[in-house]
């Protein structure tokens, strides 16, 4: 008897059973626009109706070393979420809102509960965003990933009009950096987090930190915010001329990207409060303040630059949603990003 592909490690049958306990998951995301269902060889959606010149904008991403966390604490359900919520911010700052979302995961050997379990966080994230989950990959490579390992990826595209594209050409000097609260470390500095707390301080998941309130796993799986429906009222009315959201890079790697030449920004640390997981490393790593702010958001996720004669009406649209508005900084005449008190 001759060799199959489930003997070499891919179980076809398997993946053709998981995918149809999937389908109702992806079914619930659906919004107007998808066209067909789950199982084409391509996703189809219909462009909406009513823009004068639309953009298309599209943004792929991933989760990064994040992966190993959850891995390790066995909890799938949040990774899911940070990955539609990172791309849904990436569309957001430039002025876009999200239309459809595909996924790629891939492992050395299906587990059919542990996929479940990513797919629910994504279909969560995708219905809180209004966007939807019409397709992806669900790769089993035998020998590619250690036992229980796995990868997630996902692209997701979103439309502006070309008028409301940002960053606006009107960023100037005198302009005020505004951020909002991230919740956490969201999805970066994770290969640093990993290495300090569990290599060098051998600290354990399920341990419980009191500066944090929670265990040490519960705070590094936190979820990625989507800013997307506090920010949406903002753009509507005019107010932002820049997002900024706070990724890889930090703050000397992603404010620059919508700065015009000749423009750099003076960020203020003590514009808002540090939350305890930032205090944390940096005093246990002994972390430069320059590198602290290059690796990771320090507590905000995501900044707007706004005119100083907008600032009010925008507090006061944010503070009807409950959120708190912080002075982050101010843009200047010159180059780069300084960080006061370096």
């Amino acid at each position: 008897m001759g060799w199959t592909y489930r003997q070499a490690g891919v179980d076809i049958e398997a993946a053709t059973a998981l995918k149809k306990r999937l389908k109702e998951l992806v079914k619930s995301t659906f919004v107007p626009g998808v066209l067909g269902e789950l199982g084409g060889f391509g996703g189809l959606f219909a462009v909406p109706s009513g823009f004068r010149d639309p953009i298309l904008v599209a943004s792929t991403d991933g989760v990064g070393t994040k992966l190993k966390i959850a891995v390790l604490a066995g909890r799938h359900d949040t990774v899911g979420r940070d990955l539609v919520n990172h791309c849904v911010d990436d569309l957001l700052v430039q002025g876009a809102r999200p239309l459809f979302f595909l996924d790629y995961f891939a492992t050395g050997r299906l587990v059919p509960a542990l996929v479940e379990e990513v797919v629910t966080g994504l279909a969560v994230a995708c219905r809180e965003a209004g966007c939807a989950l019409i397709g992806g990959e669900t790769a089993e490579m035998p020998g590619m990933y250690r036992e229980g390992e796995y990868d997630l990826a996902g692209t997701m595209v979103g439309i502006v009009e070309r008028e409301a594209l940002l960053p606006r050409g009107d960023v100037a000097a005198g302009d005020l950096v505004l951020g909002l609260a991230s919740n956490g470390l969201h999805t970066n500095g994770y290969s640093l987090v990993r290495r300090l707390c569990l290599e060098e301080m051998g600290m354990r998941l399920d341990e419980y930190v009191p500066a944090f309130g929670r265990t040490l796993g519960e705070e590094l799986l936190r979820i990625h915010r989507n800013y997307e429906p506090l920010v949406r009222p903002l753009l509507a009315a005019g107010l932002v001329k820049a997002l900024v959201h706070l990724t890889g890079g930090g703050y000397q790697g992603n404010i620059p990207r919508v700065l015009p030449p000749g423009l750099g920004v003076r960020i203020d640390p003590s514009g808002w409060p540090v939350q305890p997981i930032f205090s944390f490393l940096a005093a246990r790593g002994r972390i430069a303040r320059e590198e602290m702010f290059r690796t990771f958001n320090m507590g905000l996720g995501l900044l707007l630059i706004v005119a100083p004669a907008v600032e009010e009406r925008v507090r006061e649209l944010l503070a009807v949603r409950g959120e708190e508005v912080y002075r982050a900084g101010l843009v200047v005449e010159g180059a780069g990003v300084e960080i006061a008190g370096e």
